[in-house]
């Protein structure tokens, strides 16, 4: 596989970055731009991904209008911050109806218009201005966007229900209607912001992921969501690949790697690909950004964990028994391990003689797991594509007696929505949980606060207006209060030691606190410090994490464990040794 070097690359004006929180898109993007930079092109780099640390990448203090960057002279950078953007565009939405209308209707628009559906939305919004402005098409050579929108976001925008008053006059429970409200004036920029993405002579969607099946499954989907409306026009970066071993740990992480790629998905073995080998750093400072494409600093950072000892997931069982909770989540983003950690949590209590329910929405599951009901342990698996399937026919299915087809389009597209997927999903896991009244009950893969504040404020803004909707099953109503009781949920957060993982879990945190909902533990999983190499590589990559794993003690008081990286499938008797 060919190293990924920009220069000698035939590349369009427009590059657009995407892929799954941690796969290095940031790290990619800035290291193309410098690249380019320094070849003599002028370019714009753009980021709107709500984590980004452009700043300390740069070493500089970004706006949203862009700013030269001193050591990189034909380079200027722009951090658009959607949470802001969304913010403000949410305000815009909802303050004409302020007074006017009751507050549960109120409340309910405004938990519309919090997901991450309108923190893209708000996003596309900033940064079709600079894909639509003459001047800066004449001023930059190549301008390039840290994290592109989904495939959802973007057919979301061309459907022609979107542009009409229907969005503030009916919605159905689920999760992006009322996301575009307000946008009538943007119709003709955003037109041309999605031919420009569509147009393979203009622009490049560059699929970021890692050697590792999670991403390569995630740029798979992606991949082909963006292909169904036309954008076509695509290449992939595998970041993070080991060349070489001299120890059993990079010898076991060099072959893991190699069965990710043996494994790939047909669809992505389509698109030229280029490699950006494994780094030791963090990408920061321009010296580490220059290197990225071409060398290693192989520097052992010297920061000391802050903990006297650090936990393992033994103390987390104990703390989960001890206080007799009944309903355990494991929330976190994909790939961060959830579905191990949460049957290894199943195993530790079922040891301890309880009787545990597992249930699970992976698909690999039965197959993962060596458990037999004398364990005192049940498994359920949710199928996901068949819940969500129910949900929408149910939803179609009142729409269509009341609205036109042009609006029946508007919500199927809405019912494509993550958040809608979360919801049907919820709804399995509710009448798994009311089933289970005399056990613990596990549940990997969980909705996040926003998700469950819309089937609150749906509930009540229902009493309000009789609207066309998903109805809300006894079992999804009694399962809120019961996962705001601190004495009965818990709620596990797993992340990695790296920088995007953890921000995306300290927002997930901040959307369970808005439904009110605590959490106490924090898991870090595959820890490559944790599990001891001797390989210079892997070692300053492991001396890497000790910056994470202290934030995350420091932020959850103490209540974290670490779980070394594994080679293998976690799976069967291998749970309990976690």
């Amino acid at each position: 596989m060919e190293i990924f070097n920009p220069q000698q690359i035939k590349l369009t004006k427009y590059l657009f970055y995407t892929g799954k929180g941690g796969v290095g898109k940031t790290s990619a993007a800035c290291a193309t731009a410098v690249t380019l930079a320094d070849s003599g092109k002028k370019v714009l780099l753009i980021s709107t991904d709500p984590a980004s640390n452009l700043q300390d990448v740069f070493n500089t203090d970004l706006t949203n209008k862009g700013v030269p960057i001193k050591d990189v002279p034909n380079l200027v950078v722009a951090n658009l911050d959607p949470i802001k953007a969304a913010a403000e565009y949410r305000e815009s939405v909802i303050a004409p109806y302020r007074g006017k209308l009751p507050d549960a209707v109120l409340d309910n628009m405004e938990e519309q218009l919090s997901g991450s559906c309108t923190v893209e939305i708000a996003a596309f919004n900033e940064f079709s201005n600079f894909i639509t402005d003459d001047q800066t098409q004449i001023d930059y050579d190549h301008i390039i966007f840290d994290t592109a929108p989904t495939g959802h976001t973007l057919r979301m925008l061309q459907l022609p229900s979107a542009w009409s008053n229907f969005i503030s006059e009916s919605t159905h429970g689920a999760s992006c209607l009322g996301q575009l409200s307000g946008l009538e004036s943007k119709k003709e920029i955003y037109k041309k912001a999605v031919e420009t993405l569509a147009n393979g002579k203009l622009t490049t969607l560059v699929l970021v992921s890692r050697p590792e099946a999670a991403p390569l499954k995630e740029a798979e989907r992606a991949s082909g969501e963006l292909a169904e409306i036309g954008v076509k026009n695509q290449t992939m970066i595998l970041n993070g690949l080991l060349a070489s071993y001299d120890d059993s740990i990079s010898e076991s992480l060099y072959h893991k790697q190699q069965r990710a790629l043996a494994d790939m998905p047909q669809d992505l073995r389509n698109l030229v690909t280029y490699a950006v080998p494994l780094r030791a750093y963090n990408i920061t400072g321009i010296d580490n950004v220059r290197a990225l494409l071409t060398k290693d600093n192989y520097v052992l950072r010297d920061e000391k964990i802050h903990a006297q000892a650090i936990p393992q997931l033994k103390e987390v069982i104990d703390d989960l028994y001890n206080t007799h909770k009944k309903v355990i989540f494991t929330m976190g983003k994909g790939g961060v391990g959830k579905t191990t950690i949460g049957a290894a949590i199943a195993r530790g209590l079922a040891v301890k003689g309880k009787k545990v329910h597992l249930t699970t929405t992976d698909p690999a599951a039965h197959l993962k797991f060596v458990i037999d009901e004398t364990s005192g342990i049940t498994l359920s698996h949710i199928d996901e594509q068949a819940e969500l399937k129910k949900y929408q026919e149910e939803v179609l299915a009142k729409a269509r007696a009341t609205l036109s087809e042009e609006d029946i389009a508007y919500i199927e597209e809405d019912l494509r929505s993550p958040c809608t997927q979360e919801i049907a999903v919820f709804r399995a896991f509710a009448q798994i949980v009311e089933k289970a009244e005399d056990q613990i009950v596990v549940i990997d893969t969980a909705p996040t606060g926003h998700t469950l504040l819309l089937l609150d404020s749906t509930q009540s803004y229902h009493k309000e207006i009789q609207r066309s909707q998903g109805d809300i099953p006894e079992s999804v109503k009694k399962l809120l209060p019961r996962l705001r009781n601190a004495e009965e949920t818990e709620v596990i957060i797993v992340t990695l030691a790296e920088a995007t993982p953890v921000y995306e879990a300290l927002r997930l945190e901040e959307d369970l606190k808005r439904a009110g909902i605590g959490t106490k533990w924090w898991v870090i999983n595959s820890s490559m410090y944790r599990r001891g190499t001797t390989n210079l590589l892997l070692s300053a990559k492991a001396s890497n994490e000790i910056e994470w794993i202290n934030r995350v003690d420091q932020h959850a008081k103490g209540n974290f464990a670490v779980i070394a990286w594994s080679a293998d499938e976690v799976k069967g008797d291998k749970l309990l040794a976690l």
